[in-house]
């Protein structure tokens, strides 16, 4: 007989993700939420046609003008458990 393991089981098997990984992953989250990002494409194909392309990347975090130092905070003590250990500014690669 098979039976099925509780949804709750399965995500505590996951267990948090190790502070320095959490702290890099939200880095890029809180990046986000400072500013959308995008890239825009302009070529010309093999038929003399003109193409276009465009991404842009926007997150609820920006679009609620949420503090992006708060949004690394709440980020990594989700993934980790444990409040980050510096913070967000003192990042050599934050551009805040």
């Amino acid at each position: 007989m098979m039976r099925l393991v509780p949804l709750a089981v399965l995500l505590a098997a996951c267990g948090p993700v190790p502070l320095p990984e959490a702290e890099r992953q939200c880095l890029d989250r809180a990046r986000l939420a400072q500013q959308p990002r995008g890239e825009l494409g302009v070529g010309v194909g093999s038929n003399g046609r003109a193409t276009a392309s465009l991404k842009l990347e926007v997150t609820s975090d920006y679009l609620a003008g949420r503090d992006p130092s708060s949004v690394y905070d709440s980020c990594v003590f989700q993934k980790s458990g444990q409040v980050p250990s510096r913070p967000l500014y003192s990042f050599p690669e934050w551009k805040g």
